[in-house]
């Protein structure tokens, strides 16, 4: 009997071990991984305004990443303008803070895909009147953060539908900073993408209003370095177990993010 138990507790151990993630062995040895994050966009990332803590959607799947990885996460608090010099010199191995995956990146970093995206117009509530489509934000200020796709985004959706009257757009310092233009009257509408608009509604209730559908279909991605193939296949991995087993999707939950989930990891689909 206790021949027979020795040898199912050997299946067993040689089970997990086939079916555990391979991860490259400097990272399986130093049992951590540093990845860079931006803490200013809610509801992905953010600080607790109470704890000073990290919080958010990118921040609790990481943790759940590392965990099915059976790794720690090093946060690296960083700016927008240094992720990407920071994964291509290796001082990061990852990026997870709501970074679009766009091809014209592909270069520097490779993506793991874990959610749609897609910018929206908003307006103030109280101008609702005013804007009853999406039409009426050609010849307009419309502000949107410069660092990311979405003035190209506009420029397109200006161009496509509003003729020899186009948006006016005006570059911002971020979503937060176009929020504030909003409110104090300096552009008529802003741009942010549609999977943090409920959040924010949620925190300044009566104060905004989405027009239209998202404009334009993207991907959020968390970046690694090009060459690192076996990190990327385990990443893919973890995250396509936390899809089976149900924790991604309560996350999408908790984060008011449902509408935007994937069914499965990809790497590379943005555009």
């Amino acid at each position: 009997m206790m021949k027979w138990f020795l040898a199912a507790a050997l299946t067993c151990a040689a089970m997990i071990s086939a079916m555990a993630i391979e991860l490259p062995p400097e990272i399986a040895k130093q049992g951590s991984i540093k990845v860079a994050i931006v803490p200013n966009y809610p509801p992905m990332e953010f600080r607790d305004p109470a704890t000073n803590t990290l919080t958010g959607f990118d921040v609790e799947l990481g943790e759940a990443l590392g965990k099915k990885l059976g790794i720690k996460i090093d946060w690296q608090q960083t700016s927008f303008d240094q992720m990407m010099p920071a994964i291509s010199t290796g001082r990061v191995d990852a990026i997870l803070s709501g970074m679009t995956d766009m091809a014209s990146r592909q270069d520097t970093a490779t993506f793991v895909d874990y959610l749609r995206n897609g910018p929206r117009f908003f307006v103030q509530q109280s101008r609702a009147a005013e804007f009853n489509d999406t039409t009426a934000f050609c010849g307009k200020k419309v502000g949107a953060s410069r660092r990311t796709s979405f003035p190209k985004l506009i420029a397109a959706w200006s161009d496509a539908h509003c003729g020899g009257n186009p948006i006016q757009f005006v570059g911002t310092e971020g979503s937060a900073d176009a929020r504030t233009q909003l409110r104090q009257g300096r552009i008529d509408a802003a741009v942010q993408g549609g999977e943090t608009l409920p959040y924010m509604m949620d925190l300044e209730p009566g104060v905004y209003l989405p027009v239209g559908d998202v404009f334009a279909t993207q991907f959020t991605g968390l970046a690694l370095g090009v060459k690192e193939k076996v990190l990327q296949q385990a990443v893919v991995e973890a995250l396509d177990s936390l899809i089976a087993d149900g924790t991604y999707r309560a996350l999408l939950a908790k984060w008011k993010l449902t509408d935007y989930g994937v069914e499965k990891a990809t790497i590379n689909a943005g555009q």
